[in-house]
């Protein structure tokens, strides 16, 4: 025998919830503690109307939907007349003035019930918007980022499929080509899955409490593998640095800071370091290479940053994908990310809260 559970009653205008009951029963007995208090201060009558009034705009602003709102306002009246009108505690519907501040909590309440829920359906329009946008910043990333690479795969390989006179040496150069691309392409690939599972909205981010230093000197180790022939060096603070976060979505916004520094800046020497500040870790990556173009550093992270490599170079690789993922891994994390030339190189920086309660 199956069994079978219904999920309690809801609606788009008057939803249940736990917090918002919470911060009704809150702002409800702030408004009946202030009423009590000027009652015994001997303040004149009519103070608890205003009190009630400023009760309810609360409430219908901080809650979702039209439910609170209402609750508070039978709940305003009745306090208003039942223990803040004299006869003190009895009810005399016979008030002058009575209906009329029925009526007045009840428009406070329907009005800004209807201005919150209008604010955030603009704010859901927006944040559709900026999706729909990273989503365009993406393909026409892409559109570059995937087509070289496989384009340079393929006539790496027929050439070493058609061409059987070459010497062992040429077909090592083509194969480790063709397999240098086909690393890019990894890269790019998790940088998509990546930044697409952060702009789903149901999609929350594992994060736990971990070791920073740890995930930088993973970040180094590969990068010193990849790269043999670039110098970096990594700074740490003496004590052990936790820090709520998904590992190894921050690890990969440092392994791709790492490689512009790399493909787009020409870098023989990167310093990567962690420090503490203002209640964040912060990570910075700096190198020598040739900077940033004052032009680009406006659009660095809307993924339409274009590659600056250097003259010779054939312009495969788009920094600006990489970018965007790192801010959009970053910004879920509740952090922020900056660029700036240094004297010689660029540097790239990024904080985190080191509270769990600044990232949820």
């Amino acid at each position: 025998m199956k069994l079978h559970f219904h999920k309690p009653w809801t609606s788009p205008l008057f939803p249940v919830s736990r917090r918002d009951f919470l911060v009704t029963a809150a702002i409800l007995g702030c408004a009946l503690a202030l009423c009590f208090v000027l009652r015994i201060a001997g303040t004149i009558e009519g103070f608890a109307s205003p009190v009630f009034v400023l009760a309810v705009l609360l409430i219908s602003r901080l809650t979702t939907g039209y439910l609170y709102g209402l609750i508070a306002v039978v709940l305003g009246v009745v306090c208003v007349n039942f223990i803040f009108t004299f006869p003190y505690w009895a009810f005399n519907l016979s008030i002058s003035g009575y209906p009329l501040t029925f009526f007045t909590l009840l428009m406070v309440s329907i009005i800004t019930c209807t201005l919150t829920a209008q604010a955030k359906r603009q704010a859901r329009l927006l944040a559709e918007n900026e999706r729909e946008k990273m989503r365009g910043n993406l393909l026409r990333a892409v559109s570059h980022d995937l087509r070289t690479p496989l384009t340079s795969i393929v006539g790496s390989t027929s050439a070493v499929l058609e061409n059987p006179d070459l010497t062992q040496e040429e077909q090592r150069t083509l194969l480790e080509n063709a397999r240098e691309e086909a690393q890019w392409l990894i890269r790019v690939v998790e940088n998509l899955l990546s930044i697409t599972r952060i702009g789903e909205d149901d999609a929350k981010i594992r994060k736990e409490s971990e070791a920073a230093e740890e995930v930088i000197g993973e970040a180094a180790r590969k990068f010193r593998r990849r790269f043999p022939e670039v110098r970096i060096s990594v700074s740490i603070p003496d004590e052990l640095l936790m820090a709520p976060m998904d590992p190894i979505l921050i690890e990969q916004v440092l392994s791709n800071l790492l490689e512009n520094a790399v493909f787009h800046g020409g870098a023989e020497y990167v310093v990567l370091s962690l420090t503490e500040r203002n209640g964040c870790a912060c990570f910075s990556v700096a190198d020598d290479g040739t900077g940033i173009p004052k032009k680009a550093l406006s659009s660095l992270f809307d993924g339409k940053a274009p590659s600056h490599t250097a003259p010779d170079s054939d312009g495969k690789r788009n920094m600006g994908l990489g970018l965007s993922v790192c801010q959009a891994i970053v910004r879920a994390h509740g952090g922020s990310i900056q660029a700036r030339n240094l004297e010689r190189g660029a540097e790239f920086s990024f904080q985190i809260p080191l509270t769990m309660e600044a990232v949820l």
